[in-house]
């Protein structure tokens, strides 16, 4: 599935529910299915900087493709990488360095999270993008 493919699937099932109360529990619910990083990796070098709550994230590439794993100890924060891992995890790096991400408007996460999370979501991003540059850096 194409990074375009998952965000129009990830909208569409936003679009299912009618208040924020239930897309919040949604986003709680897609944690609970984010690939758990392994313990070791919860360290440091593998904390997100700029979350308010606990994040750890981890790539690896197999096969000129990058994977994540992730984990965080705050429910909400725990849905919101789920979801940016269900995007792009699976992609070259350099699908995953063009995503524009536009899910996240689409869906309305900017209004409707607050300016701590938010602000977590996009270091997460950024995160991402910069495993990618990195892995793409080394293949050349």
């Amino acid at each position: 599935m194409s990074i375009e493919e998952a965000e129009r699937e990830l909208v569409g099932e936003f679009e299912l529910f009618d208040d924020w109360m239930a897309k919040y529990e949604y986003i709680i619910d897609l944690g609970k299915d984010v690939p758990l990083i392994d313990e070791k990796y919860k360290d440091e070098a593998h904390t997100i900087k700029g979350c308010q709550s606990k994040v750890w994230l981890h790539s690896e590439v197999k096969d000129g493709f990058i994977y994540y794993t992730a984990d965080s100890d705050a429910m909400i924060t725990k849905g919101l990488v789920a979801m940016v891992v269900r995007v792009l995890s699976g992609h070259t790096p350099e699908q995953i360095l063009s995503a524009d991400m536009n899910f996240i408007n689409k869906i309305g996460l900017h209004e409707h999270l607050s300016p701590t999370r938010s602000n977590g979501l996009m270091s997460m991003i950024k995160q991402i993008k910069l495993d990618a540059l990195a892995y793409s850096a080394i293949k050349r």
